[in-house]
């Protein structure tokens, strides 16, 4: 009886033990998220599937920016046998170092699942891979994609895609994983978040040695990848491009707006390089050469190089005189060819007379300029030269000189207007004077502007009195739905009025001025010349404008740098832009001129990128000094010989010390 109720105890005991086992199991299983997913991740693998990234497209709906498909091969090296590496170096058009060096990387870190083995291989590469793939059971691949250029320009703009860093990866909300490629640079970067879409993936059941068995729950949890959203953008990609073929041979830059919207017509940094370099299996090859030149194609220059804006200067500066009262349009100033400081003599290109403000602007008078410009200082309302400077200071930075205008691009810089509190710093509070800094009168000094602040500037005095803040997207679409960036609309305060004398002024400038090079047939072009002066060498070639004169299209700014007056080339290459944007194409009669300016070159270094030596090319160099080598023993030998036999066959020998100087003599020669 005392046996029997054991027996049951223990048979209790046994039941209630398998309850709480199951019970835990379905915790651990089926409630207990984390436990859940350990299981999975013993048989089931987690594919990505990239999204198609978003199209760039420009204001006439032809694509400059699209995808297109590269492959990343993989291998598994734990299932690798009897590889014919030779045979797979011949195929993916790599060398024999790589392949090992590779190869072994992969056997130490993850030799059971597959892993990227050549990433961003081209179709024409993979196509013939492709067909011989059944040779490599080991190997796999994966379908990318990279952004391809049909018009071969505007890299400063759109920029670049690069992997990932940790940085990213944590910045990114758990978007980016390593191995990912985001926007680096320019649009690709601004707007990286909407251009990028959303990843899928699906999920694959594998056994213990990663081999696939099927797609898990038939698919039912895999997601499908959401495309980017499609940018417009307010590019001209003809416009663009011939932007680029002008600048060609030339450092610096070109940006054109249009006045209405803020939307810029074309954008290039030159010395330039065709996107597509940056893309595709030499991205990072490429990358390094364009790092290294001297003259910094990657540098971003409408919105990073700053510039002494010259005398484009002068057209904000005649509104600010104007504004303020300090003299009315008609007022004149007598200029014996400079204005005198003191000792030191700011000079004019001629003298000119008697100028107004229109007269003054079409001759680029520094006389005037600066006479006008120590007058509102000066003037006795204010009482110190401070004060005067500080007002001045402030109607001028409304024309955007000394801050960033917030284009949709990163790394503008804000250029410089010299402040109240730097010149108390450099001579001392109370202790200067308009004389003291008159070189900003004429965009000299310490005054630093860039290429886009000097079209938008051109833009407020084509809009009489505004500018809408400048931006490269117009808007993005996906699913029709639309997305616009936010834009603003400044006001300068300056009355409508005073732009009218100031744009009769800049008319004349094209018309019979320092510009008369930039005239267009049938438009009325209005703009202004400007010589940079540049302590590292030549003066550096301006011109800003705008057109037509009624209901302005177009705003631009050009800049080349060590070229000289603003006429030689800055001038001529904003005329032909203009023309090429309103007409479509350029007067038979100018068609010399654009050649010249096709064919100027300031630097002849062309910029040495591309494909890398191929294999065979690297085995075919190698073979060459090979022969080299083998072909500079054998002359030696020869010589020797030939020496050895002079000895002999004359009457008089040579000693031996002789004879073994003469040997090392050709030694020394031929020797590497």
């Amino acid at each position: 009886m005392q046996r029997g109720n054991e027996s049951g105890i223990l048979e209790k005991a046994i039941y209630f033990a398998a309850i709480v086992l199951v019970v835990k199991l379905f915790f651990l299983q089926v409630l207990t998220p984390e436990y859940k997913l350990k299981a999975h991740d013993n048989v089931v693998k987690k594919i990505t599937v990239y999204p198609s990234r978003g199209l760039i497209i420009d204001r006439n709906g032809k694509v400059m920016v699209y995808n297109g498909a590269v492959y990343d091969i993989l291998v598994q090296w734990n299932i690798t046998k009897n590889l014919d590496t030779l045979r797979l170096c011949e195929l993916l058009n790599t060398d024999v170092d790589f392949v090992r060096k590779k190869l072994d990387e992969i056997k130490r870190t993850t030799p059971n699942k597959p892993t990227p083995f050549i990433k961003l291989l081209d179709p024409q590469t993979f196509a013939r891979f492709q067909e011989h793939l059944f040779e490599f059971p080991s190997f796999t691949f994966q379908v990318r994609t990279v952004r391809r250029y049909p018009y071969h320009s505007g890299a400063a703009v759109f920029g670049y895609l690069s992997e990932v860093t940790e940085n990213n990866i944590q910045q990114s909300g758990g978007y980016y994983e390593l191995g990912d490629y985001m926007g680096t640079t320019g649009i690709e970067q601004y707007y990286d978040s909407l251009l990028r879409g959303e990843k899928g993936y699906t999920f694959q059941v594998v056994d213990v040695k990663n081999t696939y068995k099927g797609k898990y729950k038939n698919g039912k949890e895999d997601k499908i990848p959401i495309a980017g959203w499609d940018m417009y953008a307010g590019l001209d990609a003809e416009l663009q491009e011939y932007g680029e073929k002008l600048m060609k041979g030339k450092v610096g830059g070109i940006i054109a707006i249009e006045p209405a919207t803020g939307e810029v017509l074309a954008y290039v940094s030159s010395p330039g390089y065709d996107p597509n370099l940056l893309t595709g299996r030499y991205r990072r090859y490429n990358f390094n050469v364009l790092f290294k030149n001297y003259y910094k194609p990657l540098l971003n220059r409408p919105i990073q190089a700053m510039y002494p804006p010259g005398s484009t200067f002068k057209a904000a500066a005649a509104l600010v005189t104007l504004q303020s009262h300090t003299h009315e349009e008609k007022w004149h100033w007598f200029c014996p060819g400079g204005y005198r400081v003191g000792s030191h003599t700011v000079n004019c290109h001629g003298s000119h007379g008697i100028p107004d403000v229109q007269t003054a602007l079409q001759y680029s008078c520094n006389s005037y300029f600066c006479k006008v410009y120590n007058d509102f200082i000066m003037d006795s309302i204010y009482k110190t030269p401070a004060i005067g400077y500080q007002k001045w200071w402030d109607m001028m930075s409304v024309f955007g000189y000394g801050k960033k205008l917030g284009i949709d691009l990163k790394g503008e810089k804000r250029g410089n207007l010299p402040s109240v509190k730097y010149y108390n710093k450099i001579f001392g509070e109370g202790k200067w004077r308009a004389a003291t800094v008159i070189s900003n009168s004429i965009g000299q000094g310490e005054v630093l502007a860039t290429p886009l602040q000097i079209a938008n500037a051109m833009a407020i005095i084509a809009n009489k009195g505004y500018y809408i803040t400048p931006k490269i997207s117009r808007y993005f679409v996906k699913d029709k739905k639309i997305r616009k960036p936010k834009t603003q609309k400044i006001q300068t305060g300056i009355d409508t009025v005073y732009y009218r004398y100031v744009t009769d002024g800049l008319e004349k400038v094209v018309q019979a001025g320092t510009a008369r090079i930039a005239q267009i047939p049938g438009i009325s072009f209005c703009g202004k010349t400007g010589t940079a002066q540049n302590p590292h060498g030549k003066d550096h070639s301006i011109f800003s404008g705008f057109a037509p004169k009624d209901n302005p299209k177009i705003a631009i700014a050009v800049f080349v740098e060590n070229a000289g007056f603003g006429a030689t080339y800055a001038a001529p290459i904003a005329s032909l832009m203009v023309e090429k944007y309103l007409n479509d194409t350029i007067a038979k009669k100018r068609i010399p001129l654009q050649e010249r300016m096709f064919k100027a070159r300031i630097i002849n270094e062309e910029l040495k990128v591309g494909v890398p030596k191929t294999p065979e090319q690297i085995r075919q160099d190698s073979l060459a000094k090979e022969k080299i080598r083998k072909d500079r023993i054998k002359f030696v030998e020869d010589s020797i010989k030939t020496a050895k036999e002079k000895d002999k066959n004359k009457t008089t020998p040579k000693t031996k010390k002789d004879s073994v100087l003469f040997i090392k003599k050709e030694d020394d020669i031929f020797q590497e």
